[in-house]
């Protein structure tokens, strides 16, 4: 009798995949590198992986950080990590290597990749923008121009010390290549200099350092081969930085897009719900504000709905329905659903929206208002309903709504005689929402203490932080 395997039990191969994670902007990750991460069980992440990437795994995904910073002990070795990921993929699980920039130029991946073949692993090798091009382009540089050169070198500015020779030629290197791009080589800035000036480099080369390219905090100093040595010393740039060499860097002048950005340079804390907080951080970080998300509140459904269910048996009674926020309309249909009802159950009264984006929702549901002020504020609401007609005379005062900015404000005028509250403002958070509030802590009052430092204000910060801790 031949029995049948259960196919769901069979363990499936594990592999890895390498992806680059590209040069700090979350947003310059790959199409397929996003793909991967969205359904790894185990993401192996580096120091320079933007952490904002890690949003994109599953919840149930392992984070294994083997971030390694130049001059502080490493939190595991080169073979360490690699015996990591052997184990991961032997035990049948998608593991994804997120390494900055591109796995293949100066990130080790070729000896990762090297381990894995003599384990019998099988792997993929995804690219990333490599920080070299990032930082030259972040910065306003393009690092060939048909103008200026047509070659460009990428060097590591720290080689391994136990190298009885160099694999750099600087002869050749000096002379021999228009534009010359340093990875890693910020502790040894002045014996690349000397190198390069030696070798016949005009001492009035322009040179560029940009450090923490495409990220909010992207520094750039720019000088010549004599001079950038103590120009870098004097600004404090300190790693992560890349050293760009070559004429093209006067072009920088002209080209630099990235630090003109309105609000570049600029820390925005945005108080949101998390749910809400997305599209204005998207919208401030286009302009290139640095944002850090701190929910003040958490929105949950009331206790009870019996208010709501009362005046929902009685609509065709109401000339008008307001929405005053987004939120509200939000669970007041799912609450509405939730009764085996929808938006032709809202056929009679007249609609209003506090502002558009009100509105905007509520046409999702199928609901086209009637009725939105041209000042998006409670204030402006009862405006447009006076104007409309409604007459205040005969009607019970609201008791709190809010604008369509998601402020809450304390109405003064006459509106409706049912208020129904649909939403709770919840102080408390779940775990998740914990994790991430505290995390936003932290951030804010570090960016106080920066802000005020010996000011006496700054010690009213620092009890702060102890009082919260």
């Amino acid at each position: 009798m031949e029995i049948m395997k259960d196919k769901s039990k069979v363990a499936r191969p594990g592999k890895v995949y390498l992806v680059g994670a590209g040069p700090g902007d979350p947003g310059l990750i790959t199409v397929r590198g996003r793909s991967l991460l969205e359904r790894a069980d185990v993401a192996v992440y580096d120091y320079l992986a933007s952490k904002k990437l890690l949003k994109h795994l599953p919840a149930s995904a392992e984070l294994i950080y083997v971030g390694k910073k130049g001059g502080v002990k490493h939190i595991h070795t080169q073979d360490e990590i690699n015996q990591m990921l052997v184990h991961h993929a032997r035990a049948g699980r998608m593991v994804v290597r997120l390494k900055g920039g591109d796995p293949f130029i100066f990130g080790r991946g070729g000896e990762e990749v090297e381990r894995l073949h003599q384990e019998g692993i099988s792997f993929e090798v995804v690219p990333g923008v490599t920080s070299a091009t990032a930082a030259a382009t972040y910065a306003g540089i393009p690092i060939t121009h048909r103008d200026y050169t047509a070659t460009v070198a990428f060097i590591t500015g720290h080689e391994d010390p136990t190298k009885e020779n160099s694999n750099i030629d600087w002869s050749k290197l000096a002379t021999g290549v228009g534009t010359l791009v340093v990875y890693m080589g910020i502790k040894n800035l002045p014996l690349i200099v000397e190198n390069l000036i030696k070798h016949g480099r005009d001492p009035k080369t322009p040179v560029a350092v940009v450090r923490w390219a495409s990220t909010p905090e992207q520094q750039s100093v720019v000088g010549t081969l004599e001079t950038i040595a103590e120009i870098v010393v004097d600004n404090g740039i300190k790693p992560p930085s890349l050293i760009i060499v070559g004429e093209v860097v006067t072009l920088r002048e002209t080209i630099d897009w990235f630090e003109k950005r309105a609000l570049f340079g600029k820390k925005i804390v945005v108080t949101r719900t998390r749910d809400q907080a997305s599209e204005l951080v998207a919208g401030l970080e286009e302009y290139g504000a640095d944002c850090l998300e701190y929910s003040t509140i958490n929105i949950k459904p009331v206790d009870s709905y019996k208010a709501l269910d009362d005046e929902l048996e009685r609509l065709d009674e109401y000339h008008w329905i307001l929405f005053t926020s987004l939120n509200g309309v939000k669970y007041f249909f799912e609450h509405l659903y939730a009764r085996g009802m929808d938006s032709r159950d809202m056929k009679g009264p007249d609609i209003a929206a506090v502002g558009k984006s009100t509105a905007d929702l509520l046409l999702k549901y199928g609901i086209n208002a009637d009725l939105i002020p041209s000042t998006f504020t409670g204030e402006g609401l009862a405006e447009s309903l006076l104007d409309q007609g409604v007459d205040p005379a005969s009607q019970q005062p609201c008791s709190e709504a809010q604008n369509d900015d998601g402020h809450n404000y304390q109405d003064s005028v006459f509106l409706h005689p049912e208020i129904n509250q649909v939403f709770d403002h919840c102080p408390d958070c779940n775990d998740q929402d914990k994790d991430h509030r505290d995390q936003g802590q932290q951030n804010i009052f570090s960016l106080l203490i920066q802000i005020y430092g010996n000011n006496p204000k700054g010690q009213g910060c620092q009890k702060l932080i102890e009082r919260t801790k």
